[in-house]
Order: structure tokens, then C-alpha cells, then sequence
């Protein structure tokens, strides 16, 4: 019996050439195409393929936000990224969100193939050129994670001003505290967190999302 397959992806050639490709043993079925991440979503709920094959980059709705509602609603589908974007960023918030298989598109159709019969069989697929800097990227916020923890809740308080350019007697006056007293914080925060200067303090308070960037 052939494994049930969706494509979502804004560009029709791509999805055409995926379904020529996968299609060609008979193994596999392509039930479903979308242009955008609405679609894609409606489309799901009319018919339940066993894999969805979703691009990141698409109108109204891109693959992460997809991604998210799909594990907001519990839709039982594998979910498989297949993308353009090598960089870990979008690799590493795929797989927060939790994903079944991360790909990208200069993958040969054997090595998809081979992907969607793992996630199939409740296996994880990351491409395998992908994984050491995954790896190593989770490490790396492993520490970063372990070094918030040794914040005091005060110290978070003050890193979070500080960030946004608040001065020493503005964040005092904020936390009631004197300008002494958040001279020590922040004296106290550059050695746990392993830094030198406001910036780079900002620049950690930003990757840990403890401030919003507009």
C-alpha cells in the first residue's frame, strides 16, 4: 500500500518535479498540494496524509507557523522540512517545535525517500551533513541556558534594563535600589554569564529572550 504524501510549497515546479520523483516506484502517493501555509492547513483537515513534505518559505503562512499549528491541533501527520535554509537557526526552532525530519532540497530523491519511510516507522530524519552543527549548536545553548541559571531573579531584573540602555541610576530608581547597589549586579552578572561589557551583555539577554527586538 503506498505511503500517503503532501506537498506544501509556494512553487509549482518544485512540487510538480517532488511528485514526479516520489511517485515513480509506486510506493509512494502524493495526495495533496499547497501553495501556502493556509492551504496547507485546510487542506490537512480535509485529508489526512501519512507525511507532509512542508517548505519554510511561503506566503500568508510560513513552515514554522504551520508546523506550530499542526502541533497545536495534534494533527497526526509527519512532518518533514524540506527547505532551502541551511542555516541552524530555522534547524533548531524546527526541532523545538518538534519535528519528524529536517531536509534540504539538494537532497537526491533516494535520501527523501529514505526519510519518509523513517519518519513513517516513527523514526526521527535529520540530513545527515546537517547533524554536527545541530549538535554542536545544542551544547552551546545548553551552556548559555546553565549560565542564566545563575542569575538571581534581581540580576535578571537588572540585565533586562540594562539591555534596553537603561543607565545605572535609571535602573536604580526603576528597582528601588541604590546606584551602588546595581554597580554590584552588574558586576556580579558580567562574571556569571562570562562577559565583559554592556553589549555583549545585551547580545546574551537577546539570544535568551529575556528582551523582545523590533
Amino acid at each position: 500500500m503506498a505511503i500517503e504524501v503532501m506537498i506544501a510549497d509556494d512553487h509549482s515546479m518544485v512540487r510538480e518535479g517532488l511528485k514526479q520523483l516520489l511517485e515513480l516506484d509506486g510506493d509512494i502517493l502524493i495526495t495533496g498540494e499547497a501553495s501556502d501555509g493556509v492551504e496547507c492547513l485546510k487542506l490537512l483537515e480535509e485529508s489526512l496524509p501519512q507525511v507532509l513534505l512542508l517548505d519554510i518559505n511561503m506566503p500568508n503562512m510560513n513552515g514554522l507557523e504551520v508546523l506550530e499549528r499542526i502541533k497545536e491541533k495534534k494533527i497526526d501527520t509527519k512532518v518533514i522540512i524540506l527547505t532551502v535554509h541551511n542555516e541552524v537557526e530555522y534547524l533548531l526552532k524546527a526541532v523545538e517545535i518538534g519535528i519528524d525530519g529536517y531536509m534540504l532540497k539538494d537532497s537526491d530523491s533516494n535520501e527523501l525517500k529514505k526519510a519518509i519511510l523513517s519518519v513513517i516507522q516513527g523514526e526521527s530524519y535529520i540530513q545527515p551533513s546537517l547533524i554536527p552543527i545541530l549538535n554542536s549548536k545544542m551544547i552551546e545553548r545548553d551552556v548559555e541556558k546553565e549560565k542564566l541559571n545563575l542569575l538571581t531573579k534581581r540580576e535578571v531584573d537588572v540585565l533586562k534594563l540594562m539591555a534596553v540602555g537603561s543607565y545605572n541610576k535609571e535602573i536604580g530608581e526603576k528597582l528601588n535600589i541604590s546606584e551602588r547597589t546595581v554597580k554590584n549586579h552588574i558586576s556580579s552578572i558580567f562574571k556569571k554569564i562570562e562577559v565583559s561589557d554592556r553589549t555583549q551583555a545585551a547580545i546574551f539577554a537577546i539570544k535568551n529572550n529575556l528582551i523582545n527586538i523590533f
